[in-house]
């Protein structure tokens, strides 16, 4: 069962990625057009010499946008039915459906919203080449940060609701996560290299459309894998439409 699970990830993550590509091909490659506009103006204006193009502009955005979203999504997908597996009898009392949803939202709050709210993503031209690392290193720190509070706001729910009740222990599960999260954002330094005369709008759109992305692909697999693990688990007896999980 865990492996014909795991093949669903990874068609619900292969229809995901197909949708988000057409999505960042349309609406993220333009921003990046524009930023490397600005990049290679102000790299003429100081006389500073073009570095070589080690890959054509046009095979980033194609192929190599194509390769890094869908493995990306299918990877994701995969680490998504893993999760779902675990957590599926082991007492949770929703449908596979709900499941999958509530999974993805929280996956997607942990994974994306919190640790951008601290480290955005940035087009090119935006942050200095000697922080790289730094900022890569605080990136993945948050991110282990966000991940790691989520899965023990879970585990306080679950304990919380025995004696609160399943809303209420939630609710308060939920404050500690948001209260936590708040200190260690501003307990961690922040990253400001957006260049002075770099325009905002394009700042703006590319990180739109950096969101726009991610709520893509986490829609769409959780969706997609929660109709797919569903109706797999209902031809092996492991679930009855309208009824509870079966342990």
């Amino acid at each position: 069962m865990m492996g014909r699970l795991l093949a669903r990830g990874l068609i619900a993550g292969l229809l995901a990625g197909l949708l988000a590509f057409g999505f960042a091909r349309v609406f993220g490659e333009p921003q990046v057009d524009r930023a490397i506009a600005f990049e290679e103006q102000m790299a003429a204006a100081t006389n500073v010499p073009a570095e070589p193009e080690l890959v054509s502009r046009q095979t980033q955005a194609g192929i190599g946008l194509f390769t890094g979203v869908i493995t990306y999504s299918v990877a994701i997908g995969g680490i998504f039915s893993l999760v779902f597996a675990f957590i599926y009898g082991r007492g949770s009392k929703l449908s596979p459906r709900a499941l999958s949803a509530v999974i993805g939202l929280a996956a997607f709050v942990a994974v994306v919203v919190v640790p951008d709210l601290k480290y955005p993503p940035n087009p090119p031209a935006v942050g200095s080449p000697d922080t790289i690392g730094v900022r890569t290193q605080l990136f993945f720190v948050m991110l282990v940060v966000s991940i790691g509070s989520m899965a023990a706001a879970f585990v306080l729910a679950k304990k919380l609701r025995v004696r609160l009740g399943t809303w209420d222990g939630a609710i308060l599960a939920g404050v500690f996560y948001v209260a936590f999260l708040a200190i260690m954002q501003a307990l961690m330094p922040s990253i400001n290299e957006v260049p002075e005369n770099f325009s905002a709008m394009t700042l703006y759109s590319f990180r739109i459309a950096t969101i726009g992305l991610q709520v893509i692909i986490w829609a769409v697999l959780s969706l997609a894998f929660g109709f797919l693990a569903e109706k797999l688990l209902a031809e092996n007896g492991k679930y009855r439409p309208g009824a509870l999980a079966v342990r």
